[in-house]
């Protein structure tokens, strides 16, 4: 390829104006946090607005602290009738604070409106990216720490959480926040720099920390740290800095933050807790493959190059650094944060892709610290791994394109034009790597992903009105003319159905759904054309009247296949 001077000179001005943003941001700590914040809400806040409830889990979680919301009841979580004890109370109670609070400045639809539920994951997202410039700081320059903050703002997997209305993103605040605390108690033991006040404030972080993820997510918090603490006292043969995290009081504390919920719940459902969250859904994961979603070994390691891409481009040329200097503190509690959570995860049967995210901060600051030090491997082979840098964009750019004019039916101009900037970007990150530095290439890629986000997140996932039935369900009901409608549903049953439509939406079969219908006016049934023949039977023969609506033609997202849901309404009563 031939590049012109002049070209190559606007690539490098381009490099420099990159750079010159992390310039700023390490003249002091307000400006690196303004950046960070700034860059996060630029890669985080695409969709978030529009894109509708997801099915299943962002529906299913909603769903119970609506339930928690309607009946006053916030120690019991329920979705529908069905008990919810796979998860404690912590995200409950942080999304029903948000509506209650929405609900109470006069919000309307409060209680349907889905961003609302998901205001805590986007501020466990940003927390979680500052927090690991915090938590960076402990081991690397204020340079390095933007970086692996810059990484964790643009991360694929973060940006999907941050958009998901569950306990993952607050979870990885909790975890970082914890073990930022938890390293400035190892690497500072005996300094004057932990003087008796900061000892404290240090120790309520961490305890304060984990008493939150525990309230979120259980035991998981606890097993991070747990095993990074027993790593490194193994490896060290002292566990004299533990003491320095106050352990007495710290457990006092602990103790007093979650026991009385646990308490609460198990005055109210006895063992039934414990049984769900530890002997099914925990001790579940760990022997057989829950929901379809057991995986072998190797099944994260094969996922982190897309997930924690950009960052990850930089893993593999980072990694001999990284074991040259395994023995120095600081890359040793880093390690002990990530090898060992990791080794687990892989040999839990059950695999979801968040379940490693608590562990990117630590490899962000690793890669981090070794672009600040310029020790990037180069090797022939790694370096040629940084097109990966331009394959992610442009494999994004022209899926997205396809699934744009495929199944939102749109040309869609506006993501050709982000699609295409976005492959530049990656391919001049790849390009000029070795000419302009790994910092330099690595901020473009950053630039990259955030133009995806804004792309898939924020242009072509809400044109996508065929994955999302339920919101035109919904508003079926809401144009009816009826004051109250009720609706059932057979087929089609999906969380997102009984969060829109209400909490009393009935889930039937065929036989139910005639009944229903025969229950008086202002009903409606929603049947998955599978059914209609069954359902226009047994009506039939109960002499049920009733009238025709419109067919809604979709594509269900939790199964990938297409569907068609017919509309029936009750015609008086019979």
């Amino acid at each position: 390829m031939v590049v012109t001077a002049d070209n190559e000179g606007r690539q490098r001005a381009s490099a420099r104006s990159l750079k010159s943003i992390v310039d700023f941001a390490v003249g002091c700590h307000a400006r690196a946090v303004a950046v960070l914040l700034m860059v996060a809400l630029l890669g985080f806040l695409p969709g978030f607005f529009s894109v509708p409830p997801i099915d299943r889990d962002e529906a299913r979680f909603a769903q119970a602290t609506k339930q928690m919301v309607e009946s006053g009841d916030y120690v019991d979580i329920r979705f529908q009738d069905e008990v919810r004890y796979k998860k404690p109370v912590g995200i409950y109670w942080l999304q029903a604070g948000v509506v209650k609070t929405a609900s109470a400045l006069g919000f309307p639809h409060a209680l349907t409106t889905i961003w609302l539920y998901r205001i805590p994951s986007l501020v466990g997202a940003i927390g979680a990216v500052l927090l690991t410039y915090w938590a960076a700081l402990a081991f690397v320059s204020r340079r390095a720490a933007v970086l692996a903050g810059l990484m964790m703002a643009s991360c694929v997997l973060l940006g999907i959480e941050r958009l998901i209305a569950k306990t993952d993103a607050m979870l990885l605040m909790t975890v970082v926040a914890a073990m930022g605390a938890m390293a400035r108690a190892y690497l500072w033991q005996g300094r004057e720099r932990l003087s008796a006040s900061s000892a404290w404030t240090t120790a309520a972080v961490f305890w304060t920390a984990l008493a939150a993820g525990v309230l979120l997510k259980g035991p998981l918090i606890v097993m991070v740290v747990g095993l990074a603490a027993v790593a490194l006292i193994v490896v060290d043969r002292s566990a004299g800095w533990l003491l320095s995290l106050k352990l007495l009081a710290g457990i006092i504390w602990l103790a007093i933050l979650v026991l009385p919920w646990f308490f609460a719940i198990m005055g109210q459902a006895g063992d039934a807790f414990f049984a769900e969250s530890v002997g099914e859904d925990l001790l579940g994961k760990v022997f057989a493959g829950q929901e379809s979603h057991g995986s072998p070994p190797g099944y994260y390691f094969i996922l982190f190059w897309v997930t924690f891409w950009p960052g990850a481009t930089l893993a593999a040329s980072a990694t001999p650094a990284v074991w040259q200097a395994r023995r120095e503190p600081a890359i040793k509690f880093l390690l002990a944060w990530l090898v060992p959570s990791w080794l687990v995860f892989e040999l839990v049967v059950t695999k979801l892709p968040h379940y490693v995210l608590p562990l990117y901060p630590a490899i962000a600051i690793l890669i981090a610290g070794v672009i600040d030090a310029r020790a990037l491997s180069r090797k022939p082979f790694l370096v040629w791994g940084t097109i990966w840098w331009f394959v992610v964009p442009l494999v994004a750019g022209i899926a997205g394109l396809v699934v744009l004019v495929v199944i939102g039916r749109q040309f869609g101009l506006l993501v050709w034009l982000l699609m295409g900037a976005a492959a530049v970007m990656g391919f001049l990150a790849w390009r000029f790597y070795q000419a302009d530095g790994a910092e330099h290439a690595l901020l473009r890629a950053i630039a990259a992903a955030i133009l995806i986000a804004i792309a898939v997140f924020g242009l072509i996932i809400p044109s996508l009105g065929q994955l999302f039935p339920s919101p035109t369900l919904a508003r079926i009901l809401r144009d009816s003319g009826c004051t109250r409608p009720q609706a059932a549903a057979v087929g089609y049953q999906e969380p997102s159905l009984v969060f829109l439509a209400g909490t009393t939406t009935r889930l039937a079969d065929t036989l139910g759904a005639v009944e229903f219908l025969r229950g008086g006016e202002c009903r409606f049934v929603f049947i998955e054309a599978r059914e209609e023949r069954s359902f226009a039977q047994r009506a039939e023969a109960l002499g049920l009247r009733y009238s025709a609506g419109p067919r809604i033609d979709a594509i269900n997202i939790s199964t990938g296949r297409p569907i068609t849901i017919a509309v029936f309404r009750s015609v008086g009563s019979s």
